[in-house]
């Protein structure tokens, strides 16, 4: 299928061009979003990664059987390094999809519509020749890609307030009213999320 890429207006421009250049700027911004965010949470990861101590706690030295043991504080970090990969991977396919769109525009000769007298009545056509199934495989490849790293900071950050405030099973109110909102909220996001990336490939 064939997309349109770069247009410069012209009152002769029918509305199937239109519909197709829309329907390529739509993929871009698409993959553009995903990308910036996917940086955003990586830049966090890593920063989290490298500055993360396991050993500090907020734990009252008499509560000791609260305190996390050692593989919460190893889950911890595999978790960080989980999340990072996996938005590194949903950006490195977002790129992938943006680059070959852009590297797949064509111009057609018969779109051209040359005016000596009027250079203003002059427009080019451009056209991104792309796999549409492709296109939206890549595409669902990289939001999945934010899923599970979404999915996986999750789990680093609840090991981290357990890290912190105390463990689940040890019932402290800290850690609990910490958690819910990371066990509710973002899981209702991703499954909103999740859907609404489904549904948008029937439409």
């Amino acid at each position: 299928m064939l997309f349109s890429f770069g247009l410069v207006s012209s009152p002769g421009m029918s509305n199937v061009s239109r519909r197709k250049m829309t329907t390529t700027r739509i993929h871009i911004m698409a993959l553009d979003g995903i990308v910036n965010v996917n940086s955003l949470f990586t830049l966090a990861l890593f920063l989290g990664i490298t500055t993360t101590s396991t050993t500090n706690t907020l734990i009252d030295a008499e509560d000791t059987h609260c305190a996390a043991g050692t593989s919460i504080s190893e889950g911890l970090i595999a978790f960080h390094v989980y999340s990072f990969s996996s938005f590194l991977f949903s950006s490195l396919i977002a790129l992938a999809l943006k680059n070959v769109i852009n590297l797949s525009k064509d111009v057609d000769d018969g779109d051209v519509l040359a005016n000596n007298n009027n250079n203003n009545n002059s427009w080019v056509h451009g056209v991104a020749k792309i796999n549409t199934v492709v296109l939206r495989l890549g595409t669902l490849v990289s939001a999945f890609g934010s899923v599970f790293g979404c999915g996986f900071l999750v789990m680093a950050l609840v090991d981290l307030v357990q890290i912190k405030l105390g463990t689940i099973s040890c019932g402290s109110p800290h850690t609990l009213a910490a958690v819910a909102p990371l066990l509710v909220l973002v899981p209702s996001a991703l499954l909103i999320y999740v859907f609404l990336v489904l549904y948008s490939f029937t439409r």
